[in-house]
């Protein structure tokens, strides 16, 4: 069951509530009996596999070979 965290609209109270995600969101706070709204906060992100940070993350540098690369002039 996901956790939502509540804050109410008159004391500023924050708490955290485990709900099913078909339950209906509370509307009163425990504390004052004010209105509460949800709080939404942004999910973090987590990269699994093997070679995930070499292969999309970092371009590999090309190997500097000491050459300059002749750019065409016209006259």
């Amino acid at each position: 069951m996901p956790t939502y965290v509540y804050r109410c609209r008159n004391c500023q109270h924050e708490f955290e509530i485990k709900q099913r995600i078909t339950e209906a969101p509370l509307e009163t706070c425990p504390q004052c009996q004010g209105k509460i709204e949800r709080v939404i906060f942004g999910s973090g992100v987590i990269f699994k596999g093997e070679g995930y940070y070499t292969t999309d993350y970092v371009r590999k540098k090309e190997p500097d070979t000491g050459k300059e690369t002749a750019k065409n002039e016209s006259p």
